[in-house]
């Protein structure tokens, strides 16, 4: 990635984001926490996170990437020696960068399960199977090494493809197609369900608004949600900002981004569980919902087989548009500190997290429960790499805030955002103070054994080491 390269019109930025944004999580992940914790009440906690801890730390990252103008590695290498701040900042680069790969490495094994059920719902293979058939065929589906890996294989080249084109050619292309074609194919869903489901049952599962079914784990979950379906922290958004326009509105694309992902996720859901009420079947969490429950729902509706299909082409390219997005911030830091050209460092990204992707291909077979690593590690390889990505991940975003919030003087981050003091003195309290203290909190219930009081102290003590380091490094507004 040059620093001259800048996208060629104003709402690509928002294109990318959107797509970064808007993947699996979206399309059941969401719905389903949502009808479990309070429906409404969950939405509600989510959307104020959105708007108190989401949007600032996106405004922040997009603010980092534009600043700079260069890969998140370099970017900060940059901005810590512009700003005289220490080199321990620039691991925000270095997070991004580790969270992407990870994620990609597993994301596009999972992503890979729904060129199988697109080829099964296509050739009607599932017209009229049972919940017995339906199950086995995913069970049998995870058993099978060889075939994981193949489908993993397929959606991980197609994605480097994209990438490796370019900016322009590749990126940009790809998600003027992609975006629209897949918002269109999700209200072809929804009308769908609305006409054969039961969409009065899927809006009363997901937004009764039931504040006493939302515990506190609830809550942390909402809390979760949204810093996590913004792609926060882990490089894309700062990969994606470094070719934004200087014209671009910061604040308003960022609750642009924020509301079209909301949509997304609330829409997929009316359309998924009205199909899933519809054919009277039970919700349930995970996989299960989207490979055994929706293609059971398929089976038996009219033209089932073809809206199936043309579901999981969805998924497909939603998961698309995510995993472009993971490969760019390696592969532009790549092309900057190695003077590679881009397919070189597309394709040495890549197969790092195809090969990285094969230990979450035999978690479900050959390593699964009992077997060696789950016996030095105490989980899975794909439990172990996501417990790391959801480590690294809210460390990024909270150093993110801290940095954007301390480091960047008020007439720069004034200059960038474009608007008016008052905003300003929003932004900059809610990403100096909300949002660490939120991400903290988050941070700290992804690492196991961590329960009860030693929670808030933990929070604590990290919010205020945080400040205390952060007001070190600060500079003269």
């Amino acid at each position: 990635m040059s620093g001259h390269n800048v996208w060629t019109h104003k709402g690509t930025f928002l294109l990318a984001a959107v797509g970064s944004a808007v993947g699996l999580g979206n399309l059941w992940r969401f719905p389903y926490l949502a009808g479990e914790n309070g429906g409404g009440a969950f939405i509600l906690v989510y959307a104020l996170t959105i708007f108190a801890v989401g949007i600032p730390i996106l405004i922040a990252e997009t603010m980092l990437g534009r600043t700079s103008r260069q890969s998140p590695i370099m970017g900060m290498r940059h901005l810590t020696k512009t700003h005289k701040t220490s080199r321990v900042w620039e691991s925000i680069g270095w997070l991004g960068a580790v969270s992407a790969f990870l994620i990609l490495s597993f994301y596009s094994v999972i992503a890979g399960w729904a060129l199988h059920y697109t080829w099964l719902m296509l050739t009607g293979e599932l017209v009229g199977a049972d919940a017995q058939t339906i199950g086995d065929g995913f069970n049998a589906l995870l058993a099978s090494p060889g075939l994981m890996t193949l489908y993993h294989t397929l959606f991980i080249a197609a994605s480097a493809l994209i990438v490796a084109m370019g900016i322009h050619k590749g990126i940009e292309s790809g998600l003027r197609i992609m975006m629209p074609a897949l918002f269109a194919i999700l209200i072809v869903v929804l009308i769908y369900g609305v006409i054969n489901g039961d969409v009065g049952a899927a809006a009363g599962f997901l937004f009764t608004f039931n504040l006493g079914d939302l515990s506190l784990e609830g809550w942390l979950q909402a809390m979760g949600q949204s810093f996590f379906t913004l792609s926060l922290g882990m490089g894309a958004i700062m990969a994606y900002g470094a070719y934004m326009s200087s014209e671009a509105s910061l604040t308003r694309t960022a609750i642009a981004v924020a509301f079209v992902d909301t949509a997304v996720a609330m829409v997929a859901g009316l359309a998924i569980f009205s199909i899933v009420f519809g054919a009277g079947l039970e919700t349930s969490q995970g996989p299960g919902l989207m490979f055994v429950t929706l293609p059971l729902a398929f089976a038996d509706m009219p033209f089932g087989a073809l809206v199936g299909g043309v579901f999981f082409i969805l998924v497909l390219g939603a998961a698309i548009s995510s995993s472009i997005s993971l490969i760019e911030p390696v592969a532009a830091f790549l092309v900057e500190r190695f003077d590679m050209t881009r397919p070189q460092a597309v394709t040495i990204m890549v197969v790092a997290a195809w090969a990285m992707g094969l230990l979450t291909v035999v978690s479900f077979n050959i390593w699964a429960e009992g077997t060696i690593f789950h016996t030095l590690f105490g989980r899975s390889a794909f439990d172990f790499i996501e417990l790391l990505t959801n480590i690294f991940m809210p460390l990024g975003g909270l150093m993110i805030a801290l940095f954007a919030g301390w480091a960047l003087t008020q007439s720069e981050v004034m200059k960038e955002l474009g608007t008016n003091k008052t905003w300003f003195m929003v932004w900059r309290f809610l990403v100096r103070f909300v949002g660490p203290a939120a991400v903290s909190f988050v941070f700290l219930r992804t690492i196991p054994y961590v329960e009860g009081y030693v929670i808030p102290t933990l929070g604590a003590l990290i919010i205020v080491g945080a400040f205390a380091l952060s007001q070190r490094m600060r500079k003269p507004t």
